[in-house]
């Protein structure tokens, strides 16, 4: 019998106590399972992600509010800019993707962008810092909107040039950083794959325990001391994340870049175009295929013929021309299906995108018009309220993970309790929960200061800002559903050479969503002014409309889940990779015994 020393160090001889998923060191040499990956590597990228997020949200939970009041921009404006800066923030991790997948290799990608995330954030702290770029004051007494002197064009050009250097960085660490951690568990090895079906709980949990510091700690400290030490914080937290994550590098686990993902489908297509009058033939054998000693030397999965887009399978078609772009593997055909079936589920995440958006500029605004106080002697911040966002995810997510998937699956039989899809349509239905809730409260909050005859621009409506906590909360819980199926689905459904592009689809997500919030808040404000009205969403919020357009984001949020349940019904999930490869490894060590008995 094995003691649990030999079963963690493996056989004595070392063979089999290397890692099975084709993971290997900075220097592209195989790795042994008992020294590297798995919880005690994830720790440093956990520990990095919890420091990073405080940094990053320290700076977006209340920018909002800087923006108001420093730069003295309106509601539209300054709400748009927060939404247009975090939808870059999203979407550049495409391109890092690309990079790490082609050439550099996740770790070295990361490694990299977080340099530049670093300047960036030192950049902005000095905007905020020194005389000579932050926007002049008024002096002590004078609050921000009574104080007519405006930043010069060189002082809001270099804030908002920091800002968007922190969104270049990001593009180099989000898509990678959690793909990485998912490497650090080999799935050929039973034990670390339970481990990683709950791993991207876990990261959700690190990501939102060091969002609720910022959204207490550190936008009290914006609020109250000043926007110095409210900046300069981050960026340390940023610093200590960086070297929190370099003192794990010799525990790391590493995939190897695989090439261009988007040269690799492009041929596809291409090549599917090009044959466009073959006939695909009836017997999936009949298509071209590398050998099956080429997939299993080169650590990679060879993936069987589907039904699904077939009209790529012309591919594959064998043709008097073997070029890259006439004439592709039939693995190659299937990783280009695989991508391109997921971008009718991303379309249905653009709208749940756009209402989380809410939360970091009209929610927050709302607040700013509120009784806020809490005691004699403390008011608190409106960004505050982000917190019970947090809260309820990390509530949420503990009961999900402890308690609903261990009842659940007893019935289902699925591991993960219930399927990706059904996680996040449960999400997609609190959405619509969500902007119907929103649009009560503020119904509640005009219909107050009417009774009160508020109409000033800086009135306080006599009503305590918690009247907005339920929708704050119920975000949070809606989070637990959607955001962290998001980035498991397209993590698990994207092939294994492209899983970071396959990440990047949920950030891209999260981009266009808030790239679609700027849209719809600009269009609606206007159309709303036309013919002398007066508008939905003014810079004034007491002569708003915001329940209309509360409304309005419900009734698309109804809208985009019956899209999501036409989708989720014909979507098929991928075979599972594990099960494949292993037989695939089978075939090779049998044919390889046939070959043997022959020859003898």
């Amino acid at each position: 019998m094995k003691t649990k020393v030999e079963e963690e160090k493996g056989p004595a001889d070392g063979r089999e106590d290397y890692t099975q998923d084709g993971t290997v060191d900075l220097k592209g040499r195989p790795v042994l399972r008992s020294e590297t990956g798995r919880w005690r590597a994830c720790s440093f990228i956990v520990g990095y992600e919890v420091f990073e997020r405080m940094a990053y949200y320290g700076i977006a939970s209340n920018l909002v509010l800087y923006l108001t009041g420093e730069l003295h921009e309106g509601t539209v404006t300054s709400s748009n800019n927060v939404t247009n800066w975090v939808g870059t923030v999203w979407m550049t991790p495409i391109v890092g993707a690309y990079i790490a997948d082609a050439y550099l290799g996740r770790y070295r990608t990361f490694v990299i962008a977080s340099a530049i995330y670093l300047s960036g954030m030192f950049l902005l702290t000095l905007t905020v810092s020194l005389p000579a770029l932050r926007p002049p004051t008024c002096g002590h007494g004078v609050k921000d909107i009574d104080c007519n002197k405006r930043a010069t064009s060189f002082q809001v050009g270099i804030f908002y040039c920091a800002l968007y250097i922190i969104a270049i960085g990001t593009g180099g660490t989000k898509p990678n950083i959690s793909t990485m951690g998912a490497d650090q568990f080999d799935e050929f090895e039973p034990k670390e794959r339970a481990q990683k079906l709950s791993f991207f709980n876990w990261w959700m949990f690190s990501i939102f325990f060091g969002t609720l510091f910022s959204n207490t700690f550190l936008v009290y400290i914006q609020d109250n001391v000043g926007w110095t030490l409210g900046y300069s914080l981050p960026t340390l937290g940023l610093g200590l994340s960086i070297v929190v994550f370099l003192l794990g590098t010799p525990r790391y686990r590493h995939k190897r870049p695989s090439g261009s993902p988007f040269t690799r489908m492009t041929r596809v297509i291409v090549a599917a175009l090009r044959k466009w009058h073959v006939q695909v033939p009836h017997d999936p054998k009949e298509l071209h295929e590398l050998s099956l000693s080429e997939y299993v030397n080169s650590g990679k999965s060879r993936i069987d013929p589907t039904p699904s887009l077939r009209i790529l399978d012309r591919a594959a078609v064998k043709s008097r021309s073997d070029t890259p772009w006439m004439l592709c593997p039939v693995t190659q055909v299937e990783e280009t299906k695989q991508m391109i079936k997921m971008l009718p589920i991303l379309m249905t995440t653009f709208i749940p995108s756009t209402m989380l958006a809410q939360v970091h500029t009209l929610f927050i605004k709302q607040g700013t018009t509120l009784d806020r106080s809490m005691g004699p002697h403390f008011d608190i911040p409106p960004a505050c309220l982000t917190a019970f966002v947090t809260i309820f995810m990390l509530i949420s997510l503990v009961i999900y993970d402890r308690c609903f998937i261990p009842f659940i699956k007893k019935y289902t039989k699925n591991p993960r309790g219930i399927t990706l899809l059904q996680r996040l349509g449960i999400g997609l239905l609190m959405h619509i929960i969500i902007m119907t809730t929103a649009c009560l409260a503020e119904r509640r909050r005009l219909s107050v200061a009417r009774e009160n005859g508020i109409v000033g621009k800086h009135q306080t409506i006599p009503l305590t800002i918690f009247i907005l906590l339920p929708q704050f909360a119920l975000m949070g819980v809606a989070d637990t559903f959607v955001e962290v199926a998001k980035i498991e689905f397209f993590y698990d459904q994207a092939p294994e050479s492209m899983k970071s592009l396959g990440t990047s689809y949920q950030t891209s997500s999260l981009g266009v969503g808030n790239f679609l919030s700027s849209f719809l808040l600009s269009t609606v404000a206007n159309i709303t002014k036309k013919h002398g009205r007066r508008g939905w969403i003014l810079d004034n919020l007491n002569l708003s409309h915001l329940d209309y357009f509360y409304a309005f984001y419900a009734v698309l949020s109804f809208l985009n889940f019956l899209f999501f349940l036409v989708v989720a019904h014909f979507y098929v999930y991928n075979v599972d990779v594990v099960e494949s490869k292993l037989e695939l490894q089978k075939s090779v060590t049998s044919s390889s015994e046939v070959s043997k008995v022959g020859k003898s």
